[in-house]
C-alpha cells in the first residue's frame, strides 16, 4: 500500500472514500452530515461507522464517519485505531485509494505518522494459508492535513507500521512452517534489506561459551538451537551508550516434559512474540538511524518433549557460571533469556531491555490490556515508561523487592527455574535480575499482550507486535 501526504483542500480529493473522524459532542455539518447527528444516529462514539455515498461538496466517492471518541481521550495513539478500524472497514467495501483528513487542531507530527501507522497494520491480515478467498487491499492511503514535516513524518508511520507487521506475519506462522532456523532465515534476509550486522551463533558455538541453560531447553527437539544477534552502529555515536534488545524466540512450546494441557496448546507458536518483536525494532531502527548503537539478540529454541529432553530435576550451568535446578521444563523462557542477557553484556552493552511471553502469571494479574514492567534501576524504567506512554503501548510497573528472591531457594543448585505458586511474574522477573547484575534492565512480560485472541476493529486477530514501538521510541529519543 502506497502512503502519501495531500495538502489540497479535502474537498478536492479524489478517492474511492474520505475519512473523517468525529468526536462526539461535535456536530458534522459537512458533507450533508447534518441531518444524521440530528436523529442521533452519528454520535461520535468510538469505533462508530457511518458510510455517505456520493456526498455534496467533495470529489470523493464516498464519506466515511467514524466514531473518534470524547474529545479529552482523543490522542494520536487513538487515532491509530481510528484509521486502523477506517481501513479495516473500507477493504470489505471493495476500496482502493482512501485519504483520511485531520483536522487543523490535529496538524502536528505525531498525528500524521500515527494515522498512516493505523492505516498499515489496519491493512493486515493473517490469512495467507486460507485458499479461494480474494484478497482485498488497499492499493493508497493518503493524509490530508497542514502539518509542517508532513511527509517525514508519514514515512515514520510507514516504517513502524509495516515493521509491526513483519513481526506479526512471523509470530502467526504456524510452528511446522517457523523453527529456529527459519527465523534465522528472516533474520539474515532482513538484515541484509536494511542493512544491519547480522551473526547467528550455532550449538557448537553456544556450547564452547558455556550456554548451558539454553542448550538445555533445545536438547528436546530435532530442529537446532541458534542465538540471532544483530547489531546496529550509527556513523557518529552520541555518548557512551549501548542499548541491547532481548527477545525470547521460542517457536513452540509444549513445555517439555512438564507437558502444557492441550486446550489451547495450538496458540503456543506465540511463544517467540518477544523475539520477533525485537527483530521488528531492529527493522525499523536500521532505517530510522537513531544516535546510539543498538544491538539485539534472540535466542531460538523449540521447547519439545523428545527423548533428550531435560527433566525435572536436572542442573544446568549457564554462560554466567551460575547453577539452575529445573524444577518445571515449562518454565523454559528464562533459561534461554539468562544465557542470551549474558552474552549481551558481555557484547557491551550498557543497557538492557528483555521482551518474552514469560508467565501466565502476568495475564492472571494485569489482563491482557498492560505489559508487565519490571526493573532493576529506576532511571531505566523511567525511560521505558516514557517511551511506552508516548508510544501508545499501555505498562504497569511491577514489584522486585529484595526479599522475593527467598522464592528461589534450591539445595541443589544457585537457583531454581521456578519458585513456589505464589508471585509467578514477579519470581520469572527475579531470575533474570540475577544474570542482569550491575547492568540498567527492564523485563517486559508481554504473555498477555502479544496475541489478541479476538480481531480488534482495528487490528487482526493474532499477533499484536508489542512492545516494538516502544523499543523504536526508546533508542530514537534517548539521551545521556
Amino acid at each position: 500500500m502506497k502512503t502519501t501526504v495531500e495538502h489540497q483542500p479535502i474537498e478536492q480529493i479524489a478517492a474511492d472514500a474520505l475519512i473523517i473522524p468525529v468526536l462526539e459532542g461535535r456536530k458534522e455539518e459537512r458533507f450533508g452530515a447534518a441531518d444524521l447527528f440530528d436523529s442521533g444516529e452519528v454520535t461520535g462514539k468510538i469505533f462508530e461507522l457511518t458510510l455517505i455515498h456520493h456526498p455534496p461538496g467533495v470529489a470523493a466517492a464516498r464519506v466515511l464517519l467514524i466514531g473518534a471518541g470524547k474529545p479529552a481521550e482523543f490522542d494520536a495513539a487513538q487515532l491509530r485505531k481510528v484509521a486502523g478500524a477506517a481501513v479495516r472497514h473500507l477493504k470489505s467495501k471493495s476500496c482502493q485509494n482512501v485519504a483520511l483528513a485531520l483536522e487543523p487542531e490535529w496538524a502536528a507530527a505525531n498525528f500524521v505518522s500515527a494515522a498512516v501507522e493505523g492505516a498499515v497494520l489496519g491493512q493486515y491480515e493473517p490469512d495467507q494459508y486460507k485458499t479461494g478467498n480474494e484478497k482485498t487491499a488497499l492499493e493508497s492511503f493518503r493524509v490530508a492535513t497542514g502539518a509542517a514535516d508532513a511527509e517525514d513524518a508519514a514515512e515514520r508511520g510507514r516504517i513502524l507500521g509495516e515493521a509491526q507487521n513483519f513481526t506479526r506475519a512471523l509470530v502467526n506462522e504456524p510452528a511446522n512452517r517457523l523453527v529456529p532456523a527459519d527465523i534465522v532465515a528472516a533474520a539474515r534476509q532482513m538484515a541484509t534489506e536494511f542493512h544491519l550486522e547480522c551473526e547467528v551463533l550455532d550449538r557448537e558455538h553456544m556450547k564452547a561459551l558455556g550456554m548451558g541453560a539454553l542448550l538445555g531447553v533445545a536438547q528436546g527437539s530435532a530442529e537446532p538451537p541458534a542465538l540471532i544477534v544483530l547489531r546496529y552502529r550509527p556513523e557518529k555515536p552520541a555518548g557512551a551508550a549501548h542499548l541491547g534488545l532481548v527477545g525470547k524466540g521460542v517457536t513452540f512450546d509444549t513445555g517439555g516434559i512438564s507437558i502444557k494441557p492441550s486446550d489451547g496448546m495450538e496458540k503456543m507458536k506465540y511463544d517467540m512474540a518477544g523475539g520477533a518483536a525485537m527483530l521488528g525494532a531492529m527493522r525499523a531502527l536500521a532505517q530510522l538511524k537513531p544516535a546510539i548503537p543498538v544491538s539485539a539478540f534472540v535466542p531460538c529454541v523449540e521447547n519439545m518433549p523428545g527423548s533428550r529432553a531435560q527433566r525435572p530435576g536436572d542442573i544446568v550451568t549457564t554462560m554466567s557460571g551460575k547453577t539452575v535446578e529445573v524444577i518445571n521444563t515449562d518454565a523454559e523462557g528464562r533459561l534461554i533469556l539468562a544465557d542470551a542477557i549474558t552474552y549481551a553484556r558481555r557484547q557491551g552493552c550498557t543497557h538492557l531491555v528483555d521482551a518474552a511471553t514469560l508467565t501466565g502469571a502476568i495475564v492472571v494479574a494485569l489482563g491482557h490490556l498492560r505489559v508487565g514492567l519490571f526493573a532493576n534501576q529506576d532511571a531505566m524504567r523511567d525511560r521505558v515508561l516514557a517511551a511506552a506512554d508516548a508510544a501508545g503501548e499501555r505498562m504497569w510497573p511491577m514489584p522486585l523487592d529484595a526479599d522475593y528472591k527467598d522464592y528461589l531457594k534450591s539445595a541443589f543448585a544457585d537457583l531454581p527455574n521456578v519458585g513456589g505458586r505464589w508471585g509467578g511474574a514477579v519470581t520469572a522477573a527475579m531470575f533474570l535480575k540475577e544474570f542482569a547484575e550491575d547492568t540498567p534492565w527492564v523485563h517486559l512480560d508481554i504473555a498477555g499482550t502479544a496475541w489478541l485472541d479476538d480481531s480488534k476493529p482495528f487490528l487482526a486477530k493474532g499477533a499484536t507486535g508489542l512492545p516494538l514501538r516502544t523499543m523504536v521510541r526508546l533508542a530514537m529519543e534517548w539521551k545521556e
